[in-house]
């Protein structure tokens, strides 16, 4: 008995970790650093500097900053613009959301709401607002970069 729960747990913890919704949203979050894109369970979503189109983000660093999945078209919740959602194809074929061209990233340490422990990690890792621009603040105050 005891196996087959820590099987069923294991099966569970693999299932929602690698699954991709089947028509993912994306909705606004308030942060630290302003109000970002996120998930539909409020979970924070990053872009790569380093991408532009396509994601170039695979094998460790998809582990680190998992792409964010869907089967279908992306789904805008309030204040997100429908327009600027899309889909890129990755090299396994899975879809990843896109907002304005780019690809959409978790974060692995941040899976609480509001949690953007990313945001700058390696001057590449950026929250992105509605506007479709990502937010160079950072949570203990000044900025990098510029705005793009």
């Amino acid at each position: 008995m005891r196996a087959f729960a820590v099987s069923l747990v294991a099966l569970i913890a693999a299932t929602s970790a690698g699954a991709a919704p089947s028509r993912a949203k994306v909705q606004l979050h308030t942060t630290p650093v302003g109000v970002a894109l996120a998930d539909a369970h409020g979970r924070a979503l990053f872009v790569r500097s380093l991408d532009s189109r396509t994601s170039t983000c695979y094998g460790a660093c998809a582990t680190a900053w998992p792409p964010f999945l869907t089967t279908a078209k992306p789904l805008a919740g309030a204040g997100v613009k429908q327009s600027l959602l899309g889909t890129a194809k990755r090299k396994d074929g899975r879809l990843q959301v896109t907002y304005a061209g780019r690809p959409l990233y978790y974060h692995d340490l941040d899976v609480k709401p509001g949690t953007i422990t990313g945001q700058g990690a390696a001057s590449t890792w950026w929250l992105m607002g509605s506007s479709g621009k990502k937010i160079t603040r950072l949570p203990n105050g000044g900025y990098i970069g510029t705005t793009t």
